[in-house]
């Protein structure tokens, strides 16, 4: 159960998640059995709520998209980030993917590749695809 007044959340979740509660914040992450959490992002007209990627799978699309993009170190890269916004064009965005590849171990198909336009978005397809490849 959630409810929103204001800027504050207040959260009764399930055995699975710890209570929270949360007073203007822009982003608050919940952690589901380890697997994956849950991301609410609070905007003045509107609270997005996804599932997110694991953060050390974040973290790791971070370090290669950084390094794929030849990005300086003061350059911020957060699950946010959209790859264009970071400047990189389709065939970076190819690049990224095959660096993806390798370091997961994984195939992403073309219409997956396709879809991916932020980090996060990358990561949870990584997450979903080594979850497909372990069982």
């Amino acid at each position: 159960m959630a409810s929103l007044a204001g800027s504050s959340i207040s959260m009764q979740p399930r055995q699975t998640l710890a209570t929270s509660r949360v007073s203007g914040l822009k982003l608050v992450s919940f952690v589901n059995r380890g697997r994956s959490s849950l991301s609410f992002r609070l905007r003045p007209d509107r609270l997005r709520i996804s599932c997110a990627a694991k953060p050390e799978t974040v973290d790791k699309v971070c370090e290669i998209v950084r390094k794929q993009l030849a990005l300086p170190s003061d350059k911020p890269v957060t699950g946010e980030s959209k790859f264009a916004e970071l400047g990189a064009d389709s065939l970076d965005t190819v690049e990224i993917v095959m660096g993806l590849e390798e370091e997961f171990g994984i195939t992403v198909e073309e219409d997956n590749a396709q879809s991916i336009s932020t980090v996060h978005d990358a990561a949870e397809l990584i997450d979903k695809l080594c979850g497909e490849k372990s069982a």
